[in-house]
């Protein structure tokens, strides 16, 4: 049996719902979060859970928290799995960001990899404290399943690193919905395969549905020039 993650981003926050950069704000879940995470603890109910890991803020923890109840299991914090930091640019929208920081935005959109708003950071620096947390929790787990929950940023760099992909890429390429379900399988300590990303069939036909319209600028202008023709 290879050792599975079952990685969930946490569920919308009022942030969420406004389109904020929350980062390391400490928000909580909105009831419409609450909702959505209580259909994938549902979903989940009968998976066994050897582990469960969670960034320590609170929209991760609670979420962590509600999937591991019917399982009995405690939730271990793990600060390595926080979201990226953005620095002066926490809890702005991002059209508050774009007019107040403009050529500062234009670089990490071009390159969020390496280049991180002041005070705040890259991916490269959040990949270098998420990637030994995986690390240790899939020596840890061997042929067991774990659950990790950590947020939209860090999810979508881990899976870039993980499966060999451009991580310079991972905001136009990869998306992480509230409260989806991304499950990664390890054949060996080092090689994982993608079995499900950016699931969230558990809560879709849920009435209040929040959905995360921009992606990046980049899929902005995709959208709106195909809306125009």
């Amino acid at each position: 049996m290879p050792m599975r993650i079952y990685l969930v981003r946490h569920g919308a926050t009022a942030l969420t719902a406004e389109d904020r950069f929350a980062g390391s704000t400490d928000v909580p879940l909105s009831d419409e979060g609450r909702r959505q995470v209580a259909a994938l603890a549902e979903r989940l109910r009968c998976d066994k859970l050897d582990g469960v890991y969670a960034s320590p803020l609170a929209r991760t923890m609670e979420t962590a928290r509600i999937i591991a109840a019917p399982h009995g299991a405690d939730v271990q914090p793990e600060p390595g799995l926080a979201e990226i930091s953005y620095g002066h640019w926490e809890g702005r929208t991002r059209d508050e960001i774009e007019d107040a920081f403009a050529a500062e935005y234009d670089a990490w959109q071009e390159d969020p990899l390496t280049v991180g708003p002041e005070n705040g950071e890259s991916g490269v620096q959040v990949l270098a404290r998420a990637l030994p947390v995986v690390r240790r929790i899939v020596l840890s787990h061997r042929h067991q399943s774990v659950l990790v929950v950590s947020h939209k940023g860090t999810n979508r760099l881990l899976i870039s690193s993980l499966l060999g992909f451009d991580a310079r890429g991972y905001r136009d390429r990869l998306d992480q919905s509230p409260a989806a379900l991304t499950i990664l399988e390890f054949a060996s300590d080092v090689r994982a395969r993608l079995r499900l990303f950016n699931d969230i069939s558990h809560y879709e036909r849920l009435p209040e549905r929040c959905f995360e319209r921009r992606l990046s600028r980049w899929w902005a202008l995709a959208e709106r020039a195909g809306e125009e023709r």
